[in-house]
């Protein structure tokens, strides 16, 4: 039985939109993009490319934050795990933003402008690759590859999420080996929300800009939600006048990522110098280097945050907590329990828990572990405890207390047997 494909192909019905002409643009002659935005053509094996180039030089600053790393980048390589970032020059780091038509993502998403940027000579060299028709896809892609050629690294935010798998789909479809793989990646995103997810209420690119390296940009930029209509706009009436905001917008996502990155050097490199100006930042710090092992530079930076006047209360008991079980696992017990003693004294329960655990497991002083135990549960039994602080707690601390009076109550009979 002939399938309704065959039906409609006898018809003379065309199926499917392999063979179909490309959609004519009705196209203003006064504003194509070559007017509306400085660029060039560039050539390549696929056709041309529009590129719209900018400079910028080593006296330029981002808001309070210059483009050029002032210092090494081997502790944001160590945060990496990668140490081609820390062995690069800085001529081989490559930075890179797309402007896409949509955010699902797949074959039907495709980068229409692409930012990258390199540091070369005195110049941190900006070009965006914009294609003019869907046509000129395998050009812009190609460009790219030549662009990207002398980096071993590449500079995204949140680029291994979206970025560089929707590049990666794009090289595929267009019959292209994408340059993206060999390249060590750093996504700035997961590092911000490392360093100020506690201080900041979103860590946007927008937002970091902002109030981080403390740049504001001018009316000229669009909001990137609006940013696939206007280019389907553009497809369709050839008027390049509403992109001219779309360029800005992407130029100064491209700048912004290396002033951030140079930030955030410069934080994790001196974390108590003038780079660091919060004592949360200073704390997030601490926490990041915990996380790899640098327990004790983690150690002072808790000490360093604890000491500020700025660290809110809630902040201050969990950093305090924070450090008493990393000088814990250290085997700096003096340390640990002078931090619970305090933190006692705040009548903060997860340290009455560690005291007991201590006279018990490593002093062999039951009783002392008993008096901890029950001064822990006489806060719980008080009306400000929490309902969260007893469903944590009062079982294990009840647990704890009746093996405690076995203990104590063996021992004293095999004292007694003894005498």
């Amino acid at each position: 039985m002939p399938s309704l494909s065959d039906k409609l192909k006898s018809l003379g019905v065309q199926v499917g939109a392999r063979n179909l002409p490309p959609p004519r643009r009705i196209v203003p002659t006064d504003y194509p993009i070559e007017l509306v935005v400085p660029g060039s053509e560039w050539a390549t094996d696929y056709g041309p490319v529009f590129v719209a180039e900018s400079r910028f030089h080593a006296d330029y600053r981002h808001g309070r934050v210059g483009l050029w790393p002032e210092v090494a980048l081997a502790p944001v390589a160590g945060w990496l795990q990668d140490n081609r970032l820390a062995e690069c020059g800085l001529e081989e780091i490559g930075f890179l933003d797309t402007e896409t038509s949509g955010l699902a993502g797949g074959t039907g998403t495709y980068a229409f402008l692409v930012g990258a940027a390199r540091f070369e000579g005195d110049a941190y060299r900006l070009a965006q690759f914009f294609m003019r028709d869907p046509t000129e896809e395998p050009a812009l892609l190609a460009a790219l590859t030549e662009f990207l050629q002398p980096c071993r690294v590449l500079v995204t935010f949140n680029g291994k999420s979206f970025d560089a798998p929707l590049l990666d789909t794009r090289y595929t479809l267009a019959g292209q080996p994408s340059p993206l793989p060999a390249l060590a990646h750093l996504d700035l995103l997961p590092l911000a929300r490392r360093l100020w997810r506690d201080r900041l209420p979103s860590r946007s690119l927008g937002n970091l800009e902002r109030d981080i390296l403390l740049c504001e940009r001018t009316e000229e930029d669009t909001p990137g939600w609006l940013i696939p209509q206007l280019y389907f706009d553009f497809l369709r009436t050839g008027d390049a006048r509403p992109l001219r905001g779309v360029f800005y917008h992407n130029r100064f996502d491209v700048v912004a990522m290396a002033a951030l990155l140079n930030q955030m050097a410069q934080m994790l490199t001196d974390p108590l110098g003038e780079a660091v100006e919060y004592a949360l930042d200073l704390v997030a710090i601490g926490k990041l280097f915990e996380a790899m092992g640098e327990l004790e530079a983690a150690a002072r930076l808790f000490d360093a945050g604890m000491q500020r006047n700025d660290l809110p209360e809630e902040h201050y008991w969990n950093t305090q907590q924070r450090l008493s079980l990393l000088e814990k696992r250290r085997g700096n017990w003096a340390v640990a329990v002078e931090v619970w003693q305090l933190a006692a004294d705040g009548r903060q329960i997860y340290a009455h828990v560690e005291l007991a655990k201590y006279f018990e497991h490593q002093r062999r002083d039951y009783a002392a572990a008993l008096r901890w135990t029950t001064a822990a549960l006489n806060l719980l039994s008080h009306p400000k405890a929490s309902a969260a602080e007893r469903r944590e707690w009062l079982s294990e601390l009840k647990h704890r207390r009746a093996r405690l009076e076995r203990k104590i109550s063996g021992h004293n009979r095999e004292a007694t047997k003894n005498e």
